[in-house]
């Protein structure tokens, strides 16, 4: 069977207790029809890029799904009638990973911050005043 990834984002005003239900009755869809979810993780709630439905925030999760083509069409159909649900996307894969994704490890800490490259401006910046100040002109 074809592998799928399929991230949803539900309403920000819903509890995550009933989000995770709202992920337990998807995955019981997708196992009604032949498939099974692999993977279910809960990225929590984040802020959106931008208003969707008059929601600046909302709940992200993602199945990991082995499952037949129809199971999938019938997933994304019940997604379209919930309106707990305010997007979604399903992706086909090569292969399902079972590592945590990216959203799920903690400490990444290999994009680099502003806190360095601040210290790097201040210690030119201080040298740069001090030959202005030797020199004595400016």
């Amino acid at each position: 069977m074809p592998y799928y990834e399929h991230v949803f984002i539900a309403r920000q005003d819903i509890t995550a207790h009933q989000v995770d239900a709202l992920a337990n009755d998807l995955t019981a869809v997708v196992e009604e029809q032949g498939g099974s979810v692999t993977k279910k993780e809960y990225w929590g709630l984040k802020n959106l890029a931008y208003r969707i439905k008059k929601n600046r925030k909302g709940h992200y999760i993602l199945l990991n799904l082995d499952a037949p083509a129809k199971a999938v069409h019938e997933l994304e159909r019940r997604v379209r009638f919930n309106e707990d649900i305010i997007r979604f996307l399903t992706m086909r894969v090569n292969e399902l990973d079972e590592n945590p994704s990216v959203q799920m490890q903690k400490g990444r800490d290999d994009r680099g911050g502003r806190k360095g490259d601040k210290g790097d401006k201040g210690d030119k910046a201080d040298k740069g005043d001090k030959g202005k100040a030797e020199g004595g002109q400016a």
